[in-house]
Formats: C-alpha cells, structure tokens, sequence
C-alpha cells in the first residue's frame, strides 16, 4: 500500500521527545496529511487543548517528564474523537494489553507502514464518527418533529452543533460518504 491515504489530508500529530525523529516522521506524512510535531508530552496536551483536535495521534512511549503512556492515558481522560498509534522503539511486553491505544507500531517504521496505518486508524474513526452521527440526527429528526417552530431548547441546539461538528469532520475525512449521509437525510422520521 503506501501509495497515500484514502482518507483526505487529516490531521496528524507526532509526539516525540526527539526532535529529529519527530520532524522525520512528521516528513514522511507531509505529502498525505496535515502533519504536526510536539516535543514532549506537555507540549501534546498542551497543542490538543488549543487546536482542533488531530484525527490521528502517533505517540512514543519513552520521554522524560511525562512518558508516553501518560500523555495516551491523559489524551483518553479529554474523550477526544482521535486515534492513537503507539510509535516506538520499547519492546511490548503483558503490560500493553491495559494500554488504551488503538495500533502500536515498533519503530523503525517505512513510510508505506505508517501511511497504511494512519490511513486505517482514519477509516475507522471516520466510520465511528459516521456512527455517531447517524444516531444523533435520528434523534434530531424525531425531537424536531415533536417540537414547535417557535420552541427553542439548549439541548436541541447543543445537538445541532454536535450534529454539524460531526459531518464536517465525517466529509473531510471521507468524502465519499456524501452519499450514505444524503441517503440517511433522505429518511423519513416522522410517524404521520
């Protein structure tokens, strides 16, 4: 595989205590994805906290201050629409298996690996997104029938944004989806 990413240019950040390693796999990114670095775990949580948050986190386990498995376990407790890739040099032992990452890569990692599995982690976060936003905009569509044009509700309006949030991100991960979602909207929802 290796070729690029089926998904759109999503959103990557590598987090490395070594700059050149960072910056090298940030590289090999660059031409498929919106490639971003942090030199430390600090610095992750701090660039997840102000920007949009990345489609795909690729995380090395071994940095002083806050190691990798504290960022990850750090990163879960924000429930941030993100996948996290383990890459790293430390050999997986037992341990592992309590760990909530979603693919570990051992590195060194060829450029056609790490494109395939970011492309992977993406379609599977892009479907769970979808998911997510089919649930949501059948529970819009049934409450919106019940409520009246003039009713306004600041749960109904947190959905709607939530529902937006949910479809922008879905369409630029995977515009192919634009079917499946015109086909959902399409549905009638109402019981008369």
């Amino acid at each position: 595989m290796g070729e690029g990413l089926h998904v759109t240019r999503p959103r990557v950040l590598m987090v490395d205590d070594e700059k050149k390693v960072a910056d090298a796999y940030a590289l090999r990114l660059n031409d498929v994805a919106e490639a971003s670095v942090a030199y430390g775990g600090e610095e992750a949580l701090d660039t997840v906290d102000n920007e949009p948050p990345p489609d795909v986190v690729l995380l090395d386990r071994h940095m002083p201050e806050l190691s990798g498995d504290e960022v990850l376990d750090r990163l879960r407790d924000r429930n941030l629409r993100t996948r996290i890739i383990m890459v790293t040099a430390i050999d997986p032992d037992i341990g592992i298996l309590e760990m909530p990452f979603d693919d570990y890569l051992s590195k060194p990692v060829d450029r056609g690996d790490l494109h395939t599995a970011v492309d992977q982690q993406c379609q599977v976060l892009a479907y769970e997104l979808l998911g997510e936003y089919f649930q949501f905009a059948a529970t819009r569509g049934v409450v919106a029938a019940e409520l009246d044009n003039g009713d306004a509700h600041d749960r109904f309006d947190e959905l709607e944004n939530e529902i937006d949030e949910l479809e922008s991100r879905v369409r630029g991960l995977l515009p192919e989806a634009t079917d499946l979602l015109d086909a959902f909207d399409e549905i009638e929802r109402k019981g008369y």
